[in-house]
């Protein structure tokens, strides 16, 4: 690979990066070539992208970015890399990777996952994928905050519409509580 064409991926790399908030580095050595497309198919039909980059590659186009990626690159940049890229749901790739491995077997560890990055936290090691696929995307959590502001208001509403307590019955108890 000549120096032009590495640093045309480098670039290609960090436009990548900047686009996607969300992507995990996976190792998914060992896999056979119908293990390898199965597991691309997979990541295909789930809405995420997976592509396998070099590690020096991967190091120089995060050292483009704004953020500190030091921890990432020195601790999961080692061996075969592979990249999961998101746009939206940063629990996304951990849910792949796991429903993946089930596919396989029990006992199946591979991919393994290495590290991760959602919007510049970084989370590195096979002990945090458990964690990551049980996130809450940013939607999920402004609706469970949504939904409990608007606990009390439904509350009162439905206890307007039943017929049991009047409003006078319900202005006299909320008085006796303060």
């Amino acid at each position: 690979m000549t120096r032009e064409e590495k640093l045309e991926i480098i670039e290609s790399l960090t436009e990548k990066f900047k686009e996607n908030p969300y992507f995990y580095i996976t190792d998914a050595s060992g896999f056979n070539v119908a293990q390898v497309n199965s597991f691309r198919r997979t990541c295909y039909e789930k809405g995420v992208e997976y592509k396998v980059y070099k590690n020096t590659l991967i190091a120089k186009a995060l050292e483009n970015l704004d953020a500190d990626y030091t921890e990432l690159t020195d601790k999961a940049l080692k061996g075969f890399s592979g990249i999961i890229f998101t746009k939206e749901v940063g629990n996304l790739p951990a849910k792949v990777l796991l429903d993946f491995r089930k596919k396989l077997g029990k006992k199946e560890t591979r991919p393994v996952f290495k590290g991760a990055s959602i919007d510049s936290d970084i989370f590195v090691g096979e002990n945090q994928l458990e964690m990551l696929s049980t996130l809450k995307s940013k939607q999920e959590l402004l609706g469970d905050v949504i939904g409990l502001l608007q606990s009390p208001a439904k509350n009162l509403i439905s206890a307007l519409q039943s017929g049991q307590n009047t409003i006078a019955g319900l202005v006299k108890a909320l008085s006796e509580k303060e």
